[in-house]
């Protein structure tokens, strides 16, 4: 397969796999139980998979000095106001402290894998490190896990698309509170001018990464 690279290097982006998301007793803005129970398993599959194969796994996290800091969004003040809006608890979603604010335990190797905590918006390039620490590593290409599909997911893959990064989107890696008809949407988007959309047993299945690139090569 043709991703657009001659060598690919690739790193995993988990986006927002925190227990504001994905902890029912804990989350301020929670996918459905179902949804988490399968996008945790599904990442638990991928990065295990990833670190065997010496894949660098970087978590995106979520948090926020003080309300201020989310309320500087005109947008999502108004989700606020709207009872009815998936992200009515934007302004109470992981702040600095709260228990939302931690990785789902199962999904991180605190020996090996990569924190990135400044995240305060949808794009997880903007206000962090992220694009510096990848071209320190050599990435080259970006496998995109986490949530939400239709939000952060999305943004993020924009953005690395600018930034010439190639970008797989783990189809069974990523999912949304918003519902599977945003989630479809979200990655024909990302199909349509973005990036590729693939599952974890097709990227598998590419040997274009770890020891199986490295013995084709």
């Amino acid at each position: 397969m043709n991703l657009g690279v001659d060598q690919p290097k690739a790193a995993i982006i988990a986006i927002d796999l925190h227990r504001g998301h994905l902890d029912m007793d804990v989350a301020t803005m929670p996918t459905s139980p179902e949804v988490a129970q399968r996008v945790i398993a599904a990442n638990k599959r991928l990065f295990d998979w990833a670190r065997s194969a010496n894949i660098p796994v970087v978590h995106l996290l979520t948090q926020y000095r003080d309300v201020a800091e989310i309320a500087s969004n005109p947008f999502w003040r108004t989700r606020a106001e709207d009872p009815e809006a998936t992200r009515k608890n934007v302004l109470r979603h992981n702040i600095a402290g709260m228990p939302g604010v931690a990785i789902i335990p199962d999904l991180y190797d605190r020996e090996r894998d990569l924190v990135v905590d400044t995240k305060k918006r949808y794009d997880c390039f903007l206000g962090t490190d992220l694009d510096f620490t990848l071209r320190a590593h050599g990435v080259n290409t970006l496998l995109i896990a986490g949530v939400n599909t239709n939000s952060c997911v999305l943004a993020t893959t924009t953005a690395a698309n600018v930034r010439d990064y190639a970008v797989i989107v783990v189809k069974d890696c990523v999912e949304t509170m918003d519902g599977p008809a945003l989630h479809e949407a979200g990655l024909l988007c990302i199909r349509t001018a973005f990036g590729f959309v693939l599952d974890t047993g097709e990227i598998q299945r590419l040997g274009l990464f770890g020891p199986a690139a490295k013995s084709a090569a």
